[in-house]
């Protein structure tokens, strides 16, 4: 995904984003952080044509992100847990498939509900799952259903340690596909141990764009180098 100059303001007044650029590679997990405010899930939904684009340019898989193509090939998991509560988990991911045009492994799926600690409850109303069920209903269906490119925007919170170990796994899984990830989350640990690369926002602007581990070096962890920028650094 290539995202090159994007700017947007709300009502024309501020300007969320402003001129961001940077790409998240094939292959390649990228991190994505900032402060409540910096403009992440708004640059996020501009990439899934949420919002309409104001000005510059935003293509995946080579595709303008408004194409029919686009759309196919990306998969956003949300920071919400809102599923449609009428339908099963079996039924969820069969709608699901039939957007992107292709077929669920429902075997699969019903193995990671075991993994998940979800055995038995796949053909389960999503009314009865608790906000933690929901939020491993989500990555069951982006492990399932394997996109070029899935955006994550705080998903993982709410899920317990036990799952997120598991989601790490497969998360490296499907960059080892050759698939990319777009993770937006506050935990820095955990981008620590799977980012390729980190580019942190704030105030819509890229404050950095570097792989995980230069940062490391440089600043001892991602938290510091946030905590540097905002000023609450150490005294």
């Amino acid at each position: 995904m290539d995202i090159r100059n994007v700017s947007y303001s709300y009502d024309g007044v501020v300007n969320v984003l402003a001129d961001v650029s940077f790409s998240v590679d094939e292959g390649a997990i990228t991190g994505l952080v900032g402060p409540n405010g910096s403009g992440k899930s708004t640059l996020i939904r501009n990439v899934f044509d949420l919002l309409r684009l104001q000005e510059g340019s935003i293509a995946v898989g080579g595709h303008e992100h408004t194409a029919a193509e686009a759309k196919a090939q990306a998969m956003y998991l949300a920071s919400n847990d809102y599923l449609p509560e009428f339908l099963t988990a079996r039924e969820f991911l069969s709608l699901l498939a039939k957007l992107y045009d292709t077929e669920v492994d429902h075997e699969h799926a019903r193995e990671l509900f075991r993994r998940f600690s979800m055995e038995g409850r796949y053909d389960d109303l999503v009314e009865d799952y608790s906000h933690g069920m929901r939020k491993k209903t989500q990555l069951v269906a982006a492990l399932v259903l394997r996109r070029p490119l899935t955006v994550i925007d705080e998903t993982l919170n709410g899920i317990d340690l036990e799952a997120l170990h598991l989601a790490e796994q497969e998360f490296r899984r499907l960059r080892d596909e050759g698939r990319s990830i777009l993770l937006c989350t506050h935990d820095f640990a955990v981008l620590e141990r799977l980012a390729d690369r980190v580019v942190f926002l704030d105030l819509g602007q890229v404050i950095c764009d570097r792989p995980t581990p230069e940062i490391v070096a440089a600043y001892g962890s991602l938290a510091a180098m946030v905590f540097e920028h905002i000023g609450m650094g150490e005294r």
